[in-house]
């Protein structure tokens, strides 16, 4: 799966239809500072043209680099940056999984994900994690720049064909929900529901089997019950399933 500089079309790129997806109005902030930018990607070259493309704009500077997600949540402590700029599958450690971290040294820095995958269940887990953009690597240079003054600017970004794809699973989700409205809620154990709402704040297995103090392949049992119990296909679903049916509520 090798992602190369190439995809990403220059100025001339479709001026409708083919952009990044604002999720909220352009806020039309102004800066007396350029934001700060890392690059995260495992190859040498693509994250060379970013820097090189977003060197011709005034208003952004690339802080750092780094060429996996365990050295980009090490950058991102020392740096401090606006903007964390990363690929999904990288060796080491994956940008997905690098979120959670990199939030918790860094809480300023937004993050965008730049990524050749368009798999529903990479975006559903960076926004999980934390993630303010999910953009592919085909879109056009300046487009880059562009939704990084968004997400600076407190926008969330996504590539139209992802944001398409988000919309068509929730609208999914909502009509199995209704489908099931006439059914009693099943009966989850006391367990289920601690193990439920720790998935809720975003925990993996790991940290929930330490914070219940459990096995983890105990708490991946409780995982696929509850799943099981309530029809679903994802730990998301679960999660939005509670909420609705106020079987669990989030704060």
């Amino acid at each position: 799966m090798a992602d190369t500089f190439g995809p990403m079309r220059s100025e001339e790129a479709d001026d409708a239809g083919d952009g990044v997806l604002g999720m909220c109005p352009d806020a039309g902030s102004s800066r007396d500072e350029p934001i700060r930018v890392l690059v995260v990607d495992d190859h040498a070259l693509f994250r060379r043209g970013l820097e090189i493309v977003l060197a011709a704009e005034e208003d952004i500077q690339v802080v750092g680099e780094a060429g996996d997600g365990a050295e980009a949540v090490d950058k991102a402590a020392d740096l401090l940056p606006d903007i964390v700029l990363m690929d999904v599958r990288m060796p080491r450690r994956g940008g997905i999984e690098a979120c959670t971290s990199i939030k918790e040294v860094a809480p300023s820095a937004k993050i965008i994900m730049l990524t050749i995958s368009d798999e529903e269940a990479d975006l559903y887990d960076a926004i999980k994690a934390g993630a303010t953009g999910y953009l592919l690597k085909e879109i056009s240079t300046d487009e880059v720049a562009t939704a990084i003054r968004a997400v600076a600017d407190g926008q969330s970004q996504i590539s139209p064909s992802m944001a398409s794809k988000l919309l068509t699973e929730f609208k999914s989700m909502i009509q199995r929900t209704d489908e099931r409205r006439l059914v009693p809620a099943p009966r989850l154990t006391d367990r289920e529901l601690e193990v439920l709402k720790l998935v809720a704040t975003g925990m993996n297995n790991r940290d929930i089997a330490k914070e219940l103090f459990i096995s983890e392949n105990t708490v991946k049992n409780h995982v696929r019950n509850i799943l099981e119990k309530l029809q679903l296909h994802s730990r998301m679903e679960a999660v939005v399933y509670a909420m609705r049916e106020k079987i669990l509520e989030i704060r």
